[in-house]
């Protein structure tokens, strides 16, 4: 919901302290009665298909009665549910607010197949129209028009999707989108391949029985999929054997390796079923070893004994890995990418509401910090042979230690040692060594950090990262001085300096803007590495990445942002959510009420801080600064991100002492004979904060964007995103002196 508005005033700071306020109060009201955060993450298509053909394909494999009523009833919600997520253009997107793509929508034609085909509550002769000539690929067929029946509503929407692969590129835009990785790609095609609508020769053998070795030995073996999709290695690996089969010798070495490795597949199962909590991992094992069951190939060679053993150990995934699916659909019929990210969200918290200099820690609890050291995990983790000492995104049991998890919980707990009993201060102290301790075994050869597991680093999302490893060392850096940690810090900063582009940027590695045709987010990753960075960085590259922020800011006030948040808010959409039609970036909601037709009265903030009167279209909602002119390196007509937006702020923010002083004299001029660095940094800042004041008080807080990558390119958003960001963004700028508001001081951009 929107803030009050705030009233009209010249004093920037009161605007600010107000909103801050009204921010700071609706972040503890939605922790409630626990001692945590929670947050709650976007509903997922691409989930939800994958719980669907999971359930769909285990109730082929079971007899009628009361379970299979449940998991058909399951199906029938998610699949309803799909039927309203369908984008214009006939794709199907990760989140309700993601472009469509390509892996996401073959995902959604296989589990409405598989769903099809296995509940009689649906008229099969719907597929019969869309899978005509079913030997030809999937993407390749020319489509059929709509049949005059019952079910032509239904075969139009399965023809526009139909169209839409086709149009995207079939099979091998697949396989191109996703290059060398294996991780995600041979997934989407071995579901495919389960539904019928690809041979199996399309789906690629996966070395399974490399999962026997040791964990400590995976980065020598030179796996196809990333660390953290073993499960998948190993239940795609033997569906595929299963089906296809392989010549002698690897026959042998395979088939004497399926008992094995269903061993470590069950010892990786969590106590909730789900591998990483997350449905699309634990739904491709399930339809896997359910496909796998219903080959019988085990008998090929096996002896009694360890055909039911294998067998057992299959059965027992299955089970847990479908009570997992039961239990995580949502009350709308849908599934997420994952449970939760609580110890993410909760950590970031308590960091936006430290940011607040006036901030007096009324809020800690003694629960609090004892939840948050709960979460710290103390034994060998056996999903990926993690060390103790670190943290992962969630309490719940599927959660695995990773670097941004670990330096945020670090850093929490930090924020409120001062703030607790002299007992929990103890427990605070040991914890923090042993994550400091956890991170130090996982920095890479190449001063970064990865996130789960070090020196895997030949596929992408296992590679160290810029923004994992900035979020280390400002862990790292709270900590007293040891030579270890020096060194670490020292090569971690190295690794940020060769990382950093041509441009001033950074990238990161698990956030994107779906607006960029690289879909990267270098407004995230610079602004990640920026904050508070660690005072031994070179001058000269903190002053390029700076440069960046400034030159990336739009028009409007904000950053980031791109086609589909200026469509969304241009369509009216604010209807939809909880901003109570505030179109962006009106201060209050009740202005838009009083608007008639295509015109209405709104208040924009110039750079002084006050509110004026403005009459605006929809084609043309802009926040402007007052008097802004010249070039600028963004597109004028781009609606900005609140995400992006704040973080920028915070980060420069967080940079805006060091910039006036010395250190960087001679080489902040942004261009020789213009305004200087830190003039330029002052007018961001400025404008970015009050762009922030107007969102919240529009209700753009409560529309989150979809910036997060899961699980190989895979988008969410998460609701608390935007108020945590703005909360900590609004924070840091109140804790600067007041020279940062002059009015006079003002430039255009």
């Amino acid at each position: 919901m929107p803030v009050d508005n705030v009233p009209q005033a010249a004093d920037f700071s009161d605007q600010l302290r107000r909103t801050l306020d009204q921010l700071r109060s609706r972040l503890l009201a939605d922790r409630g009665e626990d001692a945590h955060w929670t947050g709650e993450l976007s509903a997922s298509a691409l989930s939800t298909a994958t719980a669907i053909s999971a359930l769909s394909i285990a109730c082929e494999q079971m007899p009628s009665g009361d379970r299979r009523e449940r998991y058909l009833d399951l199906i029938r919600r998610g699949a309803e549910w799909l039927k309203e997520q369908q984008n214009d253009d006939g794709g199907f997107g990760d989140t309700n607010r993601s472009h469509s793509n390509i892996a996401t929508s073959y995902l959604v034609l296989a589990a409405e197949t598989l769903a099809r085909r296995v509940d009689a509550f649906w008229t099969p002769q719907v597929n019969t129209v869309l899978l005509a000539d079913s030997a030809q690929p999937i993407g390749t067929r020319q489509s059929s028009e709509p049949s005059e029946s019952s079910e032509e509503v239904v075969c139009e929407r399965l023809l526009r999707l139909q169209r839409y692969l086709e149009a995207a590129g079939g099979i091998s835009a697949l396989r191109k989108r996703y290059g060398k990785d294996k991780t995600f790609v041979v997934p989407i095609l071995n579901n495919l391949a389960i539904a019928g609508l690809v041979p199996w020769s399309e789906v690629s053998a996966l070395p399974f029985e490399a999962a026997v070795f040791p964990q400590s030995m995976y980065r020598y073996l030179g796996m196809p999929v990333v660390s953290y999709a073993v499960p998948a290695l190993v239940a795609i690996g033997q569906a595929k054997f299963l089906r296809s089969g392989c010549l002698p010798p690897w026959s042998w070495v395979r088939r004497a390796s399926i008992n094995p490795t269903l061993a470590v597949l069950e010892r990786m199962q969590p106590d909730s079923g789900g591998y990483l909590e997350a449905t699309p991992l634990t739904a491709f094992v399930v339809m896997s070893l359910v496909d796998a069951t219903a080959t019988h190939s085990l008998e090929l060679g096996a002896s009694p004994k360890a055909r039911s053993v294998a067998d057992e150990r299959r059965r027992r995934v299955i089970e847990s890995g479908l009570q997992f699916l039961e239990e995580s659909i949502t009350p709308e019929g849908s599934w997420p990418i994952d449970t939760n990210l609580a110890t993410w969200v909760t950590s970031l918290s308590v960091a936006a509401m430290t940011n607040d200099p006036a901030d007096q820690r009324e809020w800690a609890s003694e629960p609090m910090v004892d939840w948050i050291l709960s979460c710290q995990h103390t034994r060998r983790h056996p999903f990926t042979g993690a060390d103790p000492g670190g943290w992962g995104w969630t309490d719940l049991s599927g959660a695995v230690p990773d670097a941004d998890d670990t330096p945020g919980a670090m850093v929490a707990l930090s924020n409120l040692r001062e703030h607790v009993t002299v007992q929990q201060r103890e427990r605070i102290d040991g914890a923090v060594l042993d994550g400091k301790e956890w991170l130090l075994g996982l920095q890479n050869r190449d001063g970064g950090w990865p996130t789960f597991c070090r020196g895997w680093g030949k596929l992408p999302f296992d590679r160290s990262s810029t923004d994992l490893t900035a979020h280390a060392i400002r862990a790292l850096k709270q900590l007293p001085d040891c030579p270890k940690s020096d060194a670490a810090i020292t090569q971690g900063l190295t690794f940020l300096r060769k990382s950093q582009r041509s441009d001033g940027s950074w990238v990161p590695l698990w956030f994107g803007n779906q607006d960029r045709k690289e879909e990267d987010n270098p407004i995230y990753g610079t602004a990640k590495v920026l904050v508070d960075i660690h005072p031994r960085f070179d001058k000269n590259a903190v002053v390029k990445g700076v440069q960046y922020l400034l030159k990336t800011q739009n028009h409007d006030g904000g950053w980031g942002g791109g086609e589909s948040v200026t469509r969304f808010w241009a369509a009216g959409n604010a209807a939809k959510t909880n901003a109570n039609s505030a179109l962006l970036p009106m201060p209050a909601r009740q202005t838009v009420s009083s608007g008639v037709e295509n015109g209405m009265t709104l208040q924009v903030s110039d750079t002084s801080g006050e509110f004026t009167s403005e009459t605006a279209t929809l084609s043309s909602i802009e926040s402007r600064v007052e008097g802004s002119s010249g070039e600028s390196a963004v597109d004028d007509s781009v609606v900005s991100s609140v995400e992006e937006t704040a973080l920028a702020v915070e980060a420069l923010a967080s940079l805006w002492e060091r910039l006036n002083t010395t250190e960087f004299a001679g080489i902040c001029d942004l261009v020789p004979g213009g305004p200087s660095l830190t003039l330029r940094t002052q007018d961001a800042i400025l404008s970015g904060s009050q762009w922030l004041i107007r969102a919240a008080c529009a209700g753009q807080l409560d529309v989150a964007w979809p910036i997060g990558f899961y699980f190989a390119k895979l988008w969410y958003h998460e609701r608390l995103y935007p108020l945590i960001f703005t909360t900590a963004a609004l924070g840091r700028v109140a804790g600067l002196d007041d020279t940062i508001s002059r009015p006079e001081t003002t430039l255009p951009r």
